[in-house]
């Protein structure tokens, strides 16, 4: 048995409820590519919040604690000013509200960059203070010494090639990656070199589909695409930007839903009932006996 954290409605308070054992594991994940094919797609939304990683969980195969919460979340303008503290404190929710998926933390910029044993220091404190299953870095060949030291000390590594958003001012911004040929070999450089260093997986973002389905046939890892192909092992979202809370989203992004239009229209609906002294009515008020 294992503990999952549930929201009790009559509280609004997180319970522990005792839920069986389900959780997948970074070896299952691993296993979904046998003999170079993934039979069936891994499925993977970011999560931020226990509530929100308790209504996605049954869905994923992975849950994973972007770096993106800084803009998502917070507001900020780029995800180099999330902090470590920010990601352990998501990243902990996420594995309270959920049972089922793979937890991944994203290791924030300038966490791990400075060397291997720095990047040992961050991502053990994720573990230890998150429960999470593994970490996620960006950067190719020349994060794959840090993904060794890494996984060779017990701690499981997702990497991440491509568009890298933590290196977007070195990149020039957020265009698609790879439409060179010096880049298109870069980049299936950069996936050889992340998976022969031990990453049981890779996500790659934001590049032409041709090099995300040549980088999928020639690793054994799962590669996980996000603005790639739908020829890759599997695909991650923003959650937010899935279900529609952004006017703006990338090109990438396919809505299937309009939250931010619900929560407008809800909340309208609320100010009204106020403003006319018709909410709260006699069903959300206390009377005398």
């Amino acid at each position: 048995m294992s503990t999952t954290f549930q929201l009790d409605t009559a509280t609004s308070r997180a319970n522990p409820t005792p839920a069986p054992m389900k959780r997948l594991t970074v070896p299952a994940i691993q296993r979904r590519k046998f003999e170079g094919k993934t039979k069936e797609p891994l499925v993977m939304l970011t999560a931020y919040t226990a509530r929100q990683a308790q209504l996605l969980d049954q869905h994923c195969d992975m849950l994973l604690v972007g770096d993106s919460l800084g803009q998502v979340i917070y507001g900020l303008p780029s995800t180099l000013q999330v902090t470590l503290d920010m990601m352990i404190a998501h990243g902990a929710a996420v594995v309270r509200g959920s049972y089922h998926s793979v937890v991944i933390v994203d290791m924030p910029f300038g966490a791990y960059e400075a060397s291997p044993q720095q990047a040992f220091s961050a991502a053990s404190r994720i573990m230890a203070e998150t429960g999470a299953a593994a970490v996620k870095l960006e950067g190719g060949q020349a994060m794959a010494d840090t993904i060794a030291f890494l996984t060779q000390r017990g701690i499981p590594v997702m990497a991440h090639v491509g568009l890298t958003p933590q290196a977007v001012n070195a990149l020039g911004g957020y265009g698609a990656r790879g439409r060179s040929q010096e880049e298109h070999a870069k980049i299936i450089a950069d996936g050889q070199a992340v998976a022969d260093a031990g990453a049981f997986a890779m996500v790659v973002e934001g590049v032409v589909e041709p090099i995300a389905i040549a980088l999928t046939q020639s690793v054994e890892i799962p590669v996980i695409g996000i603005g790639a192909s739908a020829q890759c092992d599997g695909q991650v979202l923003v959650t937010e930007d899935m279900l529609g809370m952004f006017e703006r989203v990338p090109r990438f992004v396919k809505k299937y839903g309009d939250i931010a239009g619900f929560i407008s229209d809800t909340a309208a609906k609320y100010a009204e009932e106020v403003r006319a002294r018709t909410f709260p009515g006699l069903e959300q008020t206390y009377q005398p006996k």
